[in-house]
């Protein structure tokens, strides 16, 4: 059976897409969501082989759902959009799957087609995931846990982002939250106009570098205007440096 999760904000077109899905007996739809933000939660937890993201939706669009996810862990994504042929060039040139509206079954059914041939093709779900990235670009927002909720928050409150085996504590002033992510894929998310890298496992912010420490053999202990500190291996010095203009 192949695991499916609807996001649509228009109950009408989310109830349409399950029955036609229905009609397929391989799929057995796991989820339906109203939200970008319910997506993006129950993704992580339903873990479906497929999510169905309506590009626009209010709060956090389709695009921004997909480039938040983990690379790896991704689901395929089939994009639900309403744009022109010429917008749609670019999903087709990225191997990403799309449904534009108004669709009929037999165009669904093309789209289930490839997702039956892409159930294991781990560079499709890469795919899928670069091109929301692309179009989305730096994000302003970040998608994060709190309790069994998630929420957005701003990336320009993020002091820092540190590593901990395949989760991220992302460290604002006033709080921590522990993201399911792996720091790299993050810091690719993220780009690299805010944040860099002072460790293996550790960046910064760079609008939250307060003050700088030198330690032994080359290391520095780096204070942030919390007063959290870290410590920044030597490697990692003359990048952080040249960034700041020192």
């Amino acid at each position: 059976m192949i695991r499916i999760l609807i996001a649509d904000d228009e109950k009408p077109a989310r109830d349409k897409l399950a029955r036609s899905l229905g009609e397929h007996a391989d799929t057995q739809v796991v989820g339906l969501c109203c939200s970008g933000a319910e997506a993006a939660r129950d993704i992580a937890q339903a873990r479906p082989d497929v999510a169905f993201l309506d590009i626009q939706m209010p709060e956090m669009t389709g695009l921004e759902v997909a480039a938040q996810l983990e690379v790896e862990d991704a689901p395929l994504i089939v994009f639900v959009t309403a744009f022109d042929e010429h917008a749609v060039r670019a999903f087709e040139l990225n191997a990403v799957d799309y449904l534009l509206k108004p669709y009929d079954r037999e165009r669904l059914a093309q789209a289930l087609d490839r997702v039956r041939g892409r159930l294991h093709d781990k560079a499709a779900r890469r795919g899928a995931v670069a091109t929301a990235r692309s179009q989305v670009g730096c994000p302003e927002r970040l998608l994060v846990p709190e309790g069994q909720a998630l929420r957005l928050i701003d990336t320009s409150l993020i002091e820092s982002l540190e590593a901990d085996d395949n989760y991220v504590h992302v460290r604002t002033r006033g709080k921590t939250y522990l993201l399911r992510r792996t720091l790299q894929d993050l810091l690719l998310q993220l780009g690299e106009q805010q944040f860099v890298r002072i460790h293996k496992s550790a960046a910064v912010n760079l609008s939250a570098v307060q003050s700088f420490t030198p330690l032994f053999k080359g290391d520095y202990d780096v204070k942030l205007v919390s007063g959290h500190e870290l410590r920044m291996s030597r490697r990692f010095k003359d990048a952080l440096f040249a960034r700041l203009g020192r």
